[in-house]
């Protein structure tokens, strides 16, 4: 395409904005609201999946050694344990340093603990980690047919429960940013209906003295990418601010917050980046599907 040509579809996609005065306020009004929802419902699930990944992480089995293996049997286990394909890693604990971390974790209540330092019933232990937390259930289940393994604990409840509260969070937000999605390209489809049914017979006459379906299409295309495009500058702003407010709120007010939000810098910028390209998109899809109908002369 020439230069001077797309300069003249710009030109009417701009004029298109205007001719439509209250309906584009309208239509770039609702695209707003609806990328402010999906940002925030991005925010949200993107830091919830952070979080999620995070706690994932952190899920480790404890596989506790019979007080009868020597070292040599020890290390033997320890081989076994790190040759299952599903295991990422297999660290020994001593039953002094289990000790040491169970006082540490109940804090000032630990204090009760430490006349058991002279006769110690905690056992030797392996602290294993799976290369995919998915695979907790079944790595448990491996270690304790082997010998010399007292007994598997991994809070098997607590971890099956947050599986599933997870995928259960990240597939609501996923379904509920595609609904906001599609209502937006709803709205930016209707808008620029309008603006063809008002153009119709021009469009007509352009088809009959030989345009070209994408000559006609161009300004409208360029009129939903800019519809777009608006509909995301306002969002980004909040939702910039919003962030940035959230991350000195908590710092500020709430230093032993159990969720670390994901870092201002990237994330509020991908997010931004987001939002336009989604605009873009949904401006674009929005002009495609309302002028399908129209073009058939």
């Amino acid at each position: 395409m020439k230069i001077k040509t797309f300069g003249r579809h710009g030109k009417e996609g701009f004029k298109n904005l205007g001719r439509n005065g209250w309906m584009t306020f309208a239509s770039i009004s609702a695209v707003t609201v609806t990328l402010l929802l999906v940002g925030v419902c991005l925010a949200l699930l993107l830091n919830l999946n952070a979080f999620g990944d995070q706690l994932e992480s952190d899920v480790e089995i404890s596989a506790f050694v019979d007080i009868t293996a020597k070292q040599e049997q020890q290390d033997e286990l320890k081989s076994k344990i790190e040759n299952i394909s599903e295991v990422e890693s297999a660290t020994f604990q001593s039953k002094e340093e289990g000790l040491d971390q169970l006082i540490d974790n109940l804090g000032d209540e630990g204090e009760v603990f430490e006349s058991l330092r002279e006769e110690n019933p905690l056992s030797d232990a392996f602290l294993v980690k799976t290369k995919d937390p998915q695979d907790v259930n079944k790595v448990a289940e491996e270690i304790e047919q082997l010998e010399y393994v007292q007994n598997v604990e991994f809070a098997e409840d607590t971890v099956n429960k947050l599986f599933k509260v997870l995928e259960i969070a990240r597939n609501v937000g996923l379904a509920l940013v595609i609904g906001l999605l599609f209502t937006a390209m709803f709205l930016i489809s209707n808008t620029i209906k309008l603006t063809i049914v008002a153009r119709s017979h021009e469009i007509e006459i352009m088809k009959l003295v030989g345009a070209t379906n994408w000559f006609i299409r161009w300004p409208f295309l360029i009129e939903g990418v800019l519809i777009g495009i608006l509909g995301a500058l306002i969002p980004i702003g909040i939702l910039i601010y919003g962030y940035y407010y959230l991350i000195d709120l908590i710092a500020n007010r709430f230093p032993t917050f159990i969720i670390d939000l994901l870092p201002v810098t990237p994330f509020v910028y991908q997010l931004s980046g987001l939002l336009v390209v989604l605009g873009v998109i949904i401006g674009v899809w929005g002009s495609l599907t309302s002028m399908r109908k129209f073009l058939k002369v």
